[in-house]
């Protein structure tokens, strides 16, 4: 399973895997409890694969981020979403160094940390996150 079909859903924390696709919406099982529901087409959906962190150059890839924080930490989770604005700032600019600043908010940081861990939690392979040269 690759991050284009791990969804973050607009309302709704956590993220979802899609398992089928509907005429009105999807069938999505919740990574954290593995519950299935019904998401109706009407949702503000984004797949993580689709996301991107604005930097003074271009925008970096999601799954290329995820990447480098499961290297830097041996596979194992992150610093805590719940830290302090300046200590995640500061681990975020570790991983990017170069990202937007006035662009970037620590909300943003928070959700991408705690995305990241959420997968980790649930033992996903990071080696199938292909870089722009890869794929």
């Amino acid at each position: 399973m690759g991050l284009d079909k791990i969804i973050a859903i607009s309302g709704k924390p956590g993220l979802y895997k899609v398992l089928n696709q509907s005429k009105t919406g999807f069938v999505i099982e919740s990574l954290t409890d593995g519950k299935r529901t019904t998401l109706i087409a009407t949702h503000n959906v984004s797949a993580l694969k689709d996301i991107a962190i604005y930097t003074y150059d271009e925008e970096f890839p999601l799954g290329l981020i995820f990447k480098s924080i499961f290297e830097k930490e041996g596979g194992k989770t992150a610093i805590s979403h719940d830290a302090k604005d300046p200590e995640l700032m500061a681990y975020f600019e570790e991983i990017v160094p170069n990202f937007d600043k006035e662009r970037v908010y620590p909300s943003n940081v928070k959700k991408v940390i705690r995305w990241y861990n959420q997968l980790v939690d649930t033992h996903f392979d990071f080696s199938t996150v292909q870089t722009e040269e890869e794929a």
